[in-house]
């Protein structure tokens, strides 16, 4: 007996649903708010693109905030320790040459 393939719903993350499970409480009322909004707005027909933006906007956000260490990551490049982060001169090739041309 051969198996039967199994189908997944695919989920849509422009979902509002989906994002606010993906997202943490303290984030999840900013979305909501957000959210109400746009969706205010969206009884405009120009509202309408600007729904569409947030939920984007957010749904790349519930990817980032579920990300293991997001918030620390965050913190550390807010608050950076010396000797953390690198010199331009040090990764970009000719950045000496390319900051003088622009001065």
């Amino acid at each position: 007996m051969a198996a039967e393939p199994v189908h997944h719903e695919a989920q849509d993350p422009r979902d509002p649903e989906w994002i606010l499970a993906m997202l943490p409480a303290q984030a999840g009322e900013a979305f909501l708010a957000d959210y109400q909004a746009a969706v205010d707005a969206a009884h405009q027909v120009s509202g309408c693109r600007q729904l569409q933006e947030l939920l984007q906007s957010w749904s790349v956000r519930a990817v980032a905030y579920s990300s293991p260490g997001f918030f620390e990551h965050r913190a550390d490049a807010r608050n950076p320790q010396p000797g953390q982060w690198l010199a331009a001169e040090d990764v970009i090739p000719g950045w000496a040459d390319r900051l003088k041309q622009a001065l």
